[in-house]
């Protein structure tokens, strides 16, 4: 209409669209359309992130029901108490952490934080416990409109800390400061921890931890632990802190997959355990994937992948779209990443494991003759131990190749004398037709000779199927996998598991998602105290 004045907001200021020229009009347009396409942009992503959310959410609250259904339904006579014990665990651990991840997926609502409040409250901790207590108070005493500030009270919240061999409380005392003049009252915050509402400090976490997947002690006996020392900590309220763990955790084991998938050579194998089919009081067999650096990379560090079977996709799966070189057995799970860009580099033990069995059990004379050549193979290893990839390679080349040299010929001729299908036929055959992946070694300095450190880090895991005797479902075992790499990539780098976790769950709560690298065992350095 004319004589109408139109008023547009661009950018949070007005606009008056009759004192524009057409050009200006024009440019406002594209502006407006640009600003448009934007918010369409961010209001897209939202619902993307909302789906996802709304989907895990569904996923997450199927998972709990059927676990549910697991904890309170009819339980298989076939168990003993013990196994029992072990299960209760697995089932309470997998709740917590089923929770946990809910939690993080909720939106923060009013209803929310009020079903927040209104969970039970747990009996005090025993009296006796030696207490030490830790105050809370403003770093100044002078109120913002400069008054002087009174103390009017305070609030006193307690948590069960460990230091080995002895349970401790702290205190933590917030105390109360108010400004008479401008009645503003003031209260330090208790610094985040783990589990917010919860009784244990990370020092009594990281315990729990340790002895659950270093020491391979089930749940059930720390409960036994904890009775010794007057504590009433049942085996259910351990899995929960395990299972929240187990998902606070699970960031730093995913930035560690990504630092072994930057390295140019690793070590693959797997190892059977024992996992329970969930509502048919049977077990069946899965699999403890393990992928490491070699001794030889410029980090030390292991990352174990749980799997409900051995099937060739799960090793494809973990190593994604990285392309170096593998050490692994002959495993044909593996065959299907060799025709996709990874080189498969053979182990000399297992080739020298061949002839060795047939030495031990049956005196064959050809045997002990290969064994001389993979003898002098080894010898000068261990020299090449102490060396530079460069000088290693030198090495290997001046001395290991005309002894692999001797070593092809000799088993070419024998091949020809043994009679088919014999011990030493096979023996023989499987260093011929593997003779190319177990050379690659000799012209990488990079590369170790055998696949004996990845079978030293699945060492740990044969000690624990002896304790608890099987994992209690699929995300029992994930969630053992991922803890168990951080503790073991902590001891490769020569540091005290007990100590690293500690330090870790101290600091991840307030910790930026960006900086989660510095908390990776093969970065890692102790926090420095507060002298302040």
């Amino acid at each position: 209409m004319r004589g109408v004045s139109v008023r547009l907001a661009v950018m949070d200021q007005p606009v008056d669209l009759a004192t524009l020229s057409a050009d200006q009009l024009r440019t406002l347009a594209t502006e407006l359309v640009a600003q448009l396409a934007d918010r369409q942009r961010e209001v897209g992503e939202k619902e993307r992130e909302l789906q996802y959310r709304q989907t895990r959410i569904d996923q997450l609250t199927h998972e709990l029901s059927v676990i549910k259904r697991q904890q309170f339904g009819k339980r298989s006579e076939q168990f003993n108490t013990e196994q029992m014990s072990l299960l209760d665990e697995a089932i309470d651990t997998d709740l917590a952490a089923i929770e946990a991840e809910l939690e993080q997926l909720q939106p923060d609502t009013p209803e929310r934080r009020s079903r927040q409040l209104q969970r039970p409250r747990r009996a005090p901790l025993p009296a006796h416990l030696p207490r030490s207590d830790i105050h809370h108070d403003p770093d100044t005493t002078t109120c913002h409109c400069g008054c002087e500030l009174e103390r009017i009270g305070e609030d006193i919240s307690e948590k069960l800390d460990y230091t080995p061999g002895a349970f401790t409380v702290e205190r933590h005392i917030r105390g109360k400061w108010v400004c008479r003049q401008c009645e503003t009252l003031t209260q330090t915050p208790v610094p985040a921890h783990i589990i917010d509402k919860g009784i244990p400090t990370a020092a009594l976490l990281a315990w729990v931890l340790v002895s659950k997947f270093a020491d391979h002690l089930p749940l059930y006996r720390l409960e036994r632990v904890c009775v010794r020392a007057g504590l009433a900590i049942p085996q259910s309220t351990l899995g929960d802190w395990v299972g929240v763990c187990g998902v606070r955790l699970r960031p730093l084991v995913d930035a560690l997959r990504e630092q072994i998938l930057r390295q140019g050579v690793l070590h693959a194998d797997e190892t059977p355990v024992q996992m329970l089919s969930p509502g048919k009081g049977k077990t069946h067999r899965a699999y403890l994937w393990a992928y490491a650096t070699t001794q030889y990379a410029s980090i030390k560090a292991v990352v174990y992948d749980f799997a409900d079977s051995r099937a060739g996709e799960h090793a494809r799966a973990f190593l994604g779209d990285w392309h170096g070189k593998l050490v692994c057995d002959d495993y044909s799970g593996y065959k299907n990443s060799f025709t996709r860009g990874i080189t498969e580099i053979g182990c000399a033990a297992h080739a020298r494991r061949k002839f060795f069995e047939l030495h031990a059990n049956h005196q064959s004379e050809i045997a002990g003759q290969a064994l001389k050549y993979f003898g002098t193979l080894y010898e000068i290893e261990r020299e090449a131990a102490v060396l530079d990839p460069d000088a290693r390679r030198a090495l290997r080349h001046s001395r290991s190749r005309p002894v692999m040299d001797a070593l092809h010929a000799w088993m070419s001729a024998q091949r020809c004398l043994v009679p088919e299908a014999s011990g030493i036929a096979k023996a023989l055959d499987y260093n011929l037709n593997r003779w190319a992946a177990l050379t690659r070694y000799l012209d990488d300095g990079h590369v170790p000779i055998d696949n004996n450190w990845i079978e030293n880090q699945i060492r740990p895991w044969a000690t624990g199927r002896k304790n608890w005797l099987f994992a209690g479902s699929l995300r029992a075992g994930e969630r053992a996998a991922a803890i168990m790499s951080l503790i073991r990539s902590a001891q490769l780098n020569g540091h005290d598991p007990l100590s690293y976790l500690k330090d870790v769950l101290t600091r991840l709560p307030t910790h930026r998602a960006s900086d989660i690298e510095q908390l990776l065992p093969h970065c890692w350095a102790p926090a420095l105290p507060d002298l302040s």
